[in-house]
């Protein structure tokens, strides 16, 4: 299969998973269940899932009184999209077909 196939199908895997996540953890806050830990909800966004956290973020109103995710999503967002905008006009083309 092509890179950017499996790219594509990653994100959209880990974008799901950092959306699921926070309704998830919203589900068990109003249960006040066992939680899922900050730190991991913020690492699916590192790797990717910023999108579908913030969405989540959004949707389940969930973390929105947080300052470092109501700050910290986008802004992870944006540097994953400025990475990727770097990487495509960099003048080291690598090959990915």
């Amino acid at each position: 299969m092509n890179v950017i196939i499996w790219l594509v199908i990653y994100l959209v895997v880990v974008n799901l998973l950092g959306f699921a996540m926070m309704g998830i953890d919203k589900a068990r806050a109003r249960k006040r269940a066992w939680r899922i830990p900050e730190a991991h909800l913020m690492i699916v966004a590192l790797i990717g899932g910023s999108v579908g956290s913030i969405l989540g973020m959004w949707m389940f109103r969930h973390k929105t009184k947080h300052r470092y995710f109501v700050y910290g999503l986008p802004v992870i967002l944006i540097l994953q999209i400025a990475i990727v905008v770097a990487v495509i006009l960099s003048p080291l083309q690598i090959s990915l077909f």
